[in-house]
């Protein structure tokens, strides 16, 4: 069974920070429901409206219109602590605003045991936001999790938080975090219950009944396809699937569900912690990219490493998330580059490769330049733009074998060209 109404789809091509607020935002309007379906508030989207910038961790980007209901979905881990606080920037949330009874909590200790555990990997460590992700997913697999649901039944989440913690007290010990207070905690957990119980509801029903009746329904995810638990550049990556397919499951849908599917991705490349970055620039190119773009953590404020567009690395992503059409973020940050380069191939152990292998350790970039221009400053329309960043965006689209159907020229929301 299938609903004749299908949701679509808005996923980052890259490492993350690609833009997909600015997207989502715009998009918003034409949706009934915008829903979150993976990640927690280690992902940010930052949304700039008439000037005033507004950064989104758990609420979907859809917040921003008064008339879009949003659903935070059971594939999100959420901390109820930092939805709470972000939910005070914001007023009349109930009944546009709903939490799956089946997303995992993160809990003060997720954090902790996070901050830990990288601490001890030394030079091996990930780069995580030490915001307690990826201990809350473990716990979700091993099966020792607790739901949103659990809010509601105080007594039972007590006796099942003492069990835990005398499982896992070992477990505690040996990365030096110490167990709670169970009365702290309680009362800690009383006032999330407090806030969010009239919130808390079986979105995946929701979801369903919005598609029978023939509401458009647009799905956003945090990170990008290059972080993706599976298909990512492991181990560096996040902890769950933040690919089209990770909607799916991070919602309650089939895969006949989903309509359109829009990638995200910048005009060049950025990615923030460790882990492989074949068209990295550590010199003064990737620098000024870094401070035209504003490139540093929405989440954490850590500075984004900067290069070049891996057009092979998009193409791949384009191809896993089943993309229909390219938004192409920040091609203003391009402004005055007397040349540009675009990843075109890899070159590993003497040979070329035009694909993403499995392991990218060792890989070079062989690149193609290109000239640049001077500044897209009021451009309305593609035929606006200056010649060769016209010649950019279609190579572009030639070599990720996709459709670039809008260009994002600056922050603002309506400076987006559609073509």
């Amino acid at each position: 069974m299938s609903f004749e109404k299908k949701a679509d789809l808005i996923v980052g091509l890259q490492w993350g920070d690609e833009g997909k607020g600015k997207i989502v935002d715009l998009l918003a309007s034409k949706y009934d429901y915008v829903v979150r379906y993976q990640g927690g508030h280690n992902a940010g989207h930052t949304i700039v409206l008439d000037g005033k910038k507004i950064a989104l961790h758990l609420i979907p980007s859809g917040v921003l219109n008064p008339k879009a209901i949003n659903i935070i979905g059971n594939g999100v881990v959420v901390s109820p602590f930092h939805l709470i606080e972000e939910m005070k920037q914001f007023e009349n949330l109930e009944g546009r605003l709903f939490i799956s009874d089946r997303a995992h909590m993160i809990l003060p200790y997720h954090a902790e045991i996070d901050m830990a555990k990288e601490k001890m990997r030394g030079s091996n460590a990930i780069g995580t936001t030490g915001r307690g992700i990826g201990p809350c997913y473990t716990d979700k697999v091993a099966r020792n999790g607790f739901m949103i649901m659990e809010l509601l039944d105080e007594n039972t989440l007590f006796k099942k938080l003492e069990a835990y913690f005398a499982d896992n007290k070992k477990l505690f010990e040996a990365y030096g975090v110490e167990i709670p207070s169970m009365s702290e905690l309680m009362n800690e957990i009383r006032r999330y219950k407090e806030v969010l119980a009239p919130y808390i509801s079986n979105t995946t029903q929701i979801v369903w009944k919005a598609l029978r009746e023939g509401k458009n329904i647009l799905l956003e995810g945090a990170q990008g396809t290059l972080l993706d638990i599976d298909h990512g550049t492991y181990p560096y990556v996040t902890s769950s699937n933040t690919i089209a397919a990770g909607s799916c499951s991070g919602v309650g849908l089939s895969p006949k569900d989903i309509g359109k599917v829009i990638g995200i991705a910048k005009a060049y490349s950025t990615r923030v912690g460790n882990g492989v970055f074949p068209t990295e620039l550590e010199d003064a190119t990737g620098e000024k990219l870094r401070v035209s773009g504003a490139e540093f953590g929405t989440t954490t404020g850590r500075a984004r490493r900067c290069g070049w567009f891996d057009a092979v690395a998009v193409r791949y992503a384009c191809r896993l998330n089943g993309v229909d059409a390219v938004s192409l973020m920040k091609l203003d940050v391009l402004d005055g580059f007397e040349k540009i380069k675009i990843c075109i191939a890899y070159k590993k152990d003497g040979q070329m490769l035009d694909y993403v292998p499995s392991s990218m350790d060792g890989i070079t970039p062989v690149y193609e330049e290109m000239d640049g221009w001077e500044s897209l400053k009021g451009a309305k329309t593609f035929a606006d733009l200056p010649a060769n960043a016209q010649k950019y965006v279609l190579r572009l689209e030639e070599l990720i074998d996709t459709k670039i159907e809008m260009v994002s020229i600056s922050p603002e929301r309506n400076d987006t060209i559609f073509r």
